[in-house]
């Protein structure tokens, strides 16, 4: 459930296997009850990535706020939120505006393809994600080649604003949400909701809480009645959600949930998504 959530896009199953790129390394992982399995792995790395350190229960006990919740949590119990490279999941997110998951999968591996350094791991080709060096000496068009239509123009300046100014991402992590939030949407593509998305799956901000047309769904079918009745009425007759309106809904959500909410957005859009 933690690899096809949403949350990241460069693992894929075979047979009973899950196979994926992370710090710049070709693994593979499997559950078996209650226990993982990996291979090609340091222990300390999969215990970090997967976020196996962190108390679950603890986590649980904080966001179950109402039967909404309980149930989802019911549903997906074990979900965690990886911890991603912050540079890699930056790039994922700006090419994932607007685009289904298979669509983003699709267009981070021909990005790897084209940029990355090709891997062989027991008989299948993967590519390391290419660094912000790489993409930001490439041609729009070369990006463009690789499907991102619009966003090729925002990845491309991105990535130059990253390598020209030596910009440490992970500096991030030190700063407070709102500090971190603000910094991240100065990058071209970059709005409040990937800057979330960001912070939450890759910066540690376990506060954050993204919102796009699902969790929207969720809050307006399960805690309406925790919006101003204006603004519940509002967001039920139209589609999009503007820069103020999502504040709105981010505000509530962390609010609500408390320190971990992105767990419980996380949980929630799961569950959302598996009910349709």
């Amino acid at each position: 459930m933690t690899l096809c959530c949403g949350q990241v896009f460069r693992w894929d199953k075979v047979g009973d296997w899950w196979y994926g790129v992370a710090n710049d390394e070709v693994f593979k992982v499997r559950q078996c009850q209650n226990k993982l399995e990996y291979v090609n792995a340091q222990r300390e790395f999969v215990e970090h990535y997967f976020g196996l350190d962190e108390d679950l229960q603890k986590i649980r006990d904080s966001i179950n706020k109402d039967p909404h919740i309980c149930k989802a949590l019911e549903a997906f119990w074990g979900l965690r939120l990886i911890r991603q490279d912050p540079w890699e999941c930056l790039a994922s997110y700006i090419c994932a505006t607007y685009k289904g998951i298979p669509a983003i999968k699709n267009m981070l591996h021909k990005i790897s393809k084209k940029f990355g350094e090709k891997v062989v791991f027991e008989g299948y080709e993967f590519y390391m994600f290419p660094q912000a060096e790489k993409l930001a000496n490439a041609t729009l068009k070369s990006i463009e080649q690789c499907g991102l239509g619009y966003r090729a123009k925002y990845l491309l300046e991105t990535s130059k604003r990253i390598f020209e100014n030596n910009v440490e991402l992970e500096r991030l992590k030190q700063l407070p949400y709102e500090q971190a939030k603000k910094e991240l949407c100065n990058f071209p593509g970059v709005g409040p909701k990937v800057a979330d998305c960001v912070l939450l799956f890759s910066l540690g901000k376990h506060e954050a809480f993204p919102v796009d047309v699902w969790v929207k769904r969720v809050i307006l079918n399960h805690y309406k009645h925790e919006l101003p009745k204006e603004l519940a009425h509002k967001l039920s007759s139209q589609a999009g959600l503007s820069n103020s309106e999502y504040a709105k809904l981010n505000e509530f959500g962390r609010n609500y949930f408390g320190e971990y909410a992105g767990y419980a957005q996380e949980y929630l859009y799961h569950y959302e998504r598996m009910l349709r």
